[in-house]
């Protein structure tokens, strides 16, 4: 590896304008780090240049250089994720995606053509100033469509609209050699060959760089409203999540909240969590093309949690009242992350969901430690937080993080619903995942990557 020498740099501002190259351990910060919790996160190195191509072809002539020069690329989106996906752990070139923020709404073929760098927040303003809808919202509305692509980012509304790979029908993409491919397109079905598209989706920067993508967008459904359905118990929440599935019961979102957790993030933002009953919450958006269904569906909804003993629900009426308890759903994490080690994403068949969560119950009593719990209960999955204790070693946390995965896969479940692997749960991937599906990904790596230099040191071991 010659490293970032003169030489080498110097051929990186020639391709993107001097501008645009950025060096040095101060002016790098603040593009080396995720939302990974600090605990667990890797070091960055700092050792790196900060690139921010403008279009495809300079991303092109940047990994040609790259790979011509064997320096690693480290691709680098909103920086909202929480395995340290997308952090330099070597020296090398961050690539960052954000003047390529293009979006063009197509509304004859109901597509979105995305630029990498344009934020979910950018997709969902240009899709409703349009007239339409992009149904799944995977969390921070920072985060870029790149990244959410690569991640496979899936969020509260998996469970009626699926996640980022049910939504994208074409990729433009940049081997490791430069090579441009354009997989897809406009099309709604599309069956010549393998389908390469759908293994870049997911594959976390580690087998190409994603620069566009053509997103199937919805027309808007214009009755919605906002639930909070509070129990007295967890079991009684989660047994009743089946139940509405079963009865074609089909919401936006459905989360699985407790009281301590929703309390303490409201008290953060400067809210107030509306519901005062109950111990666990289930929040529930409905979305439907018309009132009358919509209160079809609250009537049906309501009956069938009172076969669970659920306790005075709340409606949001207005719009306000309903980000409002959204919001405070969202930033849970950011509300525990001071006083946490790591935050899980383990998902199990949605109906085993209450077996899951008296297993966690089971592990933080025999630990003698919180773990509080919440998450996308209707797809199975469940964000379990390990907390800080006094006195606790590393091992201490990867045993009760290792016991909590354990359940998960034997309920038939897996370690990860959409956080991915990164570069915090390579080692769990051998431990869970059959040696020849590892083996096969190393030989999928090896064809899209000779030389390793696509976000190297992340997803396999």
């Amino acid at each position: 590896m010659n490293g970032l020498s003169l030489e080498f740099i110097g051929k990186l501002k020639k391709i993107v304008g001097e501008e645009w190259v950025i060096q040095g351990e101060e002016l790098v910060a603040g593009y080396v780090l995720d939302e990974t919790p600090p605990p667990i996160r890797p070091q960055p190195n700092l050792n790196v240049a900060v690139v921010k191509p403008k279009s495809s072809e300079e991303v092109s002539e940047i990994l040609k250089l790259a790979n011509e020069y064997i320096v690693p690329v480290f691709p680098k989106g909103g920086g909202t994720g929480l395995v340290g996906g997308c952090i330099p752990t070597a020296p090398g070139i961050v690539l960052s995606l954000e003047r390529m923020n293009r979006i063009i709404i197509d509304r004859d073929n109901l597509m979105a053509e995305v630029e990498a760098g344009a934020t979910l927040r950018d997709l969902l303003k240009a899709s409703d100033e349009a007239g339409l809808f992009f149904p799944p919202h995977p969390g921070d509305e920072g985060a870029q469509i790149g990244g959410l692509v690569a991640c496979n980012a899936g969020g509260a509304r998996a469970v009626k609209t699926g996640v980022m790979r049910n939504y994208v029908r074409g990729l433009e993409v940049v081997l490791s050699n430069g090579e441009i491919l354009k997989l897809g397109g406009k099309l709604l079905k599309n069956n010549f060959g393998f389908d390469l598209m759908q293994l870049i989706i997911g594959s976390e920067g580690t087998l190409a760089v994603i620069t566009k993508a053509w997103i199937r967008l919805y027309p808007k459904l214009p009755a919605t409203a906002t639930l909070i359905i509070p129990f007295k118990s967890r079991s009684a929440a989660v047994k009743s999540v089946p139940k509405i599935l079963q009865e074609g019961i089909l919401p936006l979102a459905l989360e699985y909240v407790e009281k301590t957790p929703i309390e303490r993030s409201a008290e953060r933002l400067g809210l107030e969590w509306p519901c005062k009953v109950g111990e666990s919450f289930l929040i529930v958006v409905l979305a439907e093309q018309s009132s009358e269904a919509l209160y079809s569906q609250c009537e049906k909804l309501l009956s069938l949690c009172g076969e669970f003993e659920s306790l005075e629900p709340l409606l949001a009426e207005s719009r306000e009242e309903q980000e409002n308890i959204l919001k405070i759903r969202s930033e849970i994490y950011s509300s525990l992350k001071p006083d946490m080690v790591d935050i899980l994403d383990a998902t199990v068949p949605p109906a085993s969901i209450d077996i899951f969560m008296d297993e966690v119950e089971d592990i933080a009593k025999r630990y003698n430690t919180y773990l509080p719990s919440y998450g996308h209960a209707a797809d199975g999955n469940i964000h379990v937080h390990i907390m800080k204790e006094p006195n606790w070693r590393n091992e201490d946390y990867d045993k009760v993080r290792d016991e909590i995965y354990t359940a998960a896969v034997r309920l038939g479940g897996t370690i990860t619903g959409e956080h991915g692997v990164g570069a915090v749960r390579r080692r769990s991937l051998e431990k869970y995942l059959n040696p020849t599906q590892v083996k096969l990904m190393r030989e999928i790596k090896r064809i899209f990557d000779p030389k390793n230099i696509l976000n190297p040191g992340k997803v396999l071991p």
